[in-house]
């Protein structure tokens, strides 16, 4: 039976854990294609402002038409996430988002190219057996001919990935071979550059 540890976020055995994620990697998510009446209907459901649900006030505004809710575009990027990465990565919970943008409107129909990238990593000094990995995603619209437009969703965020099994080291390693030491290394300094610690929950 897989421990819960060495379990991907959709429950699946896990192939990725916390030393395959080194600062420099970049996922591609894929490409989603914004439905349009799946993006009315969340905004009428969780942000019914005008220019989100109402054609004719938003056609005649600035806009020039209806725009996506911020939120359901970052939701696009979360579905993308747990399908091309936490479907195979030994994930567990996110300790806190640091910046999410809106860069630019989001329509019916846009083709959103969606990546992901490590931008730093080191064992969590609040979970042992966890890794920290800092995260930046990004979605850009593609053009008719596929090439990226113009980037219009910007996150960066860090997620907590279990450390490898000892039991998936490669024949002959001694089990502490590679184990991160959980244990901080500046005592009573934050993990990360943000000022608040780490939840210790």
């Amino acid at each position: 039976m897989t421990a819960p540890d060495a379990r991907s976020g959709t429950g699946q055995p896990a192939e990725l854990f916390f030393e395959d994620l080194v600062p420099g990697l970049t996922v591609d998510l894929g490409v989603v294609t914004v439905d349009g009446d799946e993006m009315v209907a969340f905004a009428r459901r969780f942000d019914p402002q005008w220019y989100h649900v109402d054609p004719d006030l938003a056609g005649a505004s600035r806009h020039g038409g209806l725009i996506a809710s911020g939120f359901y575009t970052v939701s696009l990027f979360m579905r993308a996430y747990v399908d091309h990465l936490l479907s195979r990565a030994a994930a567990d919970a996110s300790p806190g988002l640091e910046e999410l943008r809106w860069l630019a409107p989001v329509r019916a129909g846009d083709r959103l190219s969606v990546r992901v990238d490590v931008m730093g990593a080191r064992p969590s000094t609040a979970r042992p057996g966890l890794g920290t990995v800092s995260l930046t995603g990004t979605m850009l619209r593609l053009g008719p001919d596929d090439r990226p437009e113009q980037e219009v969703l910007r996150t960066r965020f860090r997620g907590w990935f279990a450390v490898r099994p000892a039991e998936a080291e490669p024949a002959g390693a001694s089990p502490d071979d590679d184990q991160p030491d959980a244990s901080p290394t500046n005592p009573g300094q934050p993990e990360s550059g943000t000022p608040a610690p780490e939840p210790h929950d």
